[in-house]
């Protein structure tokens, strides 16, 4: 006759059978969790090394003022004492054009530092190559007048105006200054690129370029065209390429080039900058009557009254 289970043998044998699935469940559960952190260290390594912290974008707004603000403003106020030194002396025959070149070497030896002080990313080639520019024509510039100061009282103003035109110290800072001017304009179009994919980068002005063409550019692309052309004639000016720009564009919707049968922008923009038809600040004449929905870069030469 078989024998009955008491009740604590029951009760023992249902605590057995409990913790022995709690044991199986427990080791289940710890392989599961032993996979899975496995899987993820391994998935962890094969991934792609992340920066912690975003790589900055190169030409940016607030990059393109700064360098406004810290090395075009310098290095214009530098040639802003060149033309006033130069119409000083046209204009006044007793004028000391010894003690003038003497104070304009120093000057741009002043603005030399400064701009050399300046940090600029070089994630933005034509800004930091803008700078370069900037900084050579300075140099050369001290080195020419530096070398002329002592003969500039024995001849007439303009003999001496034609010898520093002549200098090879002054050519090469010329061409620096100019091409500095250049790589300052092409980073805006860099900008305007990055925030408008109808705007072309990398935009190369062509031998010649006609009229029409030129009229269904975008602005930041013709004033990037204009400065082009200004490196090319070798030639310092008050105004800047968007005032040449602004200028051409009234040219042609005057009907003046129709007129006398111009068909490309380079003949317009030479007879403008041969007759010295073009003003400083003449963009801003014009700017709300041609390009009140153009986008530029919020730079204060572009802004009237600026």
């Amino acid at each position: 006759m078989e024998k009955r289970l008491n009740r604590s043998d029951l009760m023992f044998s249902l605590a057995f059978l409990f913790l022995l699935i709690i044991a199986i469940g427990a080791f289940f559960y710890g392989v599961k969790v032993g996979t899975d952190r496995t899987e993820a260290k391994h998935a962890s390594a094969n991934a792609p090394e992340v920066s912690a912290t975003a790589e900055p974008s190169a030409y940016q707004q607030q990059d393109l003022v700064s360098f406004y603000h810290t090395v075009f403003l310098s290095y214009r106020e530098f040639q802003n004492d060149w033309f006033a030194a130069q119409n000083k002396w046209l204009s006044d025959p007793a004028a000391d054009r010894s003690a003038s070149m003497k104070e304009l070497a120093k000057t741009a030896k002043r603005k030399y530092e400064a701009i050399k002080g300046v940090y600029v990313a070089p994630i933005s080639p034509e800004l930091k190559n803008a700078q370069t520019d900037y900084l050579k024509s300075l140099k050369l510039f001290e080195e020419s007048f530096s070398a002329l100061a002592s003969t500039a009282n024995e001849s007439s103003a303009q003999s001496v105006l034609d010898k520093v035109s002549r200098n090879s110290f002054y050519k090469e800072g010329l061409n620096h200054s100019l091409n500095a001017q250049k790589e300052y304009y092409a980073s805006m179009l860099k900008w305007a690129a990055s925030v408008n994919m109808d705007v072309k980068g990398d935009y190369t002005s062509p031998e010649v370029l006609s009229i029409g063409k030129w009229s269904h550019l975008p602005l930041i692309v013709k004033i990037k065209v204009a400065s082009d052309f200004m490196s090319e004639q070798a030639a310092l000016t008050d105004y800047l390429p968007h005032d040449l720009a602004a200028k051409i564009d009234q040219f042609i919707s005057s009907g003046q080039a129709n007129k006398r049968k111009i068909k490309s922008f380079n003949a317009v923009a030479e007879l403008l900058t041969s007759t010295e038809a073009v003003g400083s600040g003449y963009f801003n004449e014009v700017k709300t009557r041609f390009y009140e929905d153009e986008q530029l870069p919020q730079l204060p030469f572009f802004s009237p009254g600026k």
